[in-house]
């Protein structure tokens, strides 16, 4: 992982650097004014309806694709996601929050697995993708499929960044920047407690 970070800092000279951390402060800024800052009253009111389905690709223990399979969409009330989630999962992933840098445990987790949904269990992230931002944040430099994850503008908090979510619990996951390594010049930087490890089989 340090090889990968050196490479990009190479690459990309010292500018990117002081950008980074510009971003990095930023996003610390905004965590400490998102945790708690959106109450449920403040939810978005056009949530998903139960029964609908959604595509997404299924991933074994492995890592290896077993095809794309359409399935319900998990869809919970407010106050289930609460009984099932710890106290900050919930506000992350349910209402739009972040993290503290450096306080989550996959930040600096190197073991080989996958990182799932912590709401649903889909399949997000490889760990084969994870590189060491300096952000405090578990970082990948792509997704483990396109189609198990959703994209969308977040305008919040003065600032334009793509918001990161779970294809099929709509989970709040984090943000994508475009300062990341080769090969995609990606950086999904993600909340730790909006993901479950698990070592590959």
């Amino acid at each position: 992982m340090q090889s990968v970070k050196r490479s990009t800092a190479k690459r990309q000279g010292a500018a990117p650097l002081s950008r980074r951390a510009f971003i990095s402060g930023a996003v610390l800024l905004a965590a400490v004014v998102s945790v708690g800052r959106r109450s449920p009253a403040q939810s978005p009111a056009a949530a998903p309806e139960r029964g609908s389905s959604v595509s997404i690709e299924n991933f074994s223990a492995a890592g290896v694709s077993e095809g794309r399979v359409e399935v319900e969409r998990i869809v919970k009330s407010d106050a289930e996601w609460r009984a099932q989630l710890s106290p900050l999962a919930w506000q992350v992933t349910r209402h739009e929050g972040t993290e503290p840098a450096f306080s989550g445990e996959y930040d600096q987790n190197h073991q080989d697995g996958l990182y799932r949904c912590i709401c649903c269990g889909t399949a997000l992230f490889d760990s084969r993708t994870k590189f060491d931002s300096g952000t405090g944040w578990p970082s990948f430099w792509k997704s483990i499929s396109k189609i198990n994850v959703a994209e969308g503008a977040d305008n919040t908090l003065g600032m334009q960044r793509t918001a990161v979510s779970c294809r099929r619990c709509d989970a709040h996951l984090g943000h994508v920047f475009d300062d990341g390594p080769r090969p995609t010049g990606l950086r999904y930087c993600m909340n730790s407690v909006a993901l479950k490890f698990v070592r590959r089989a």
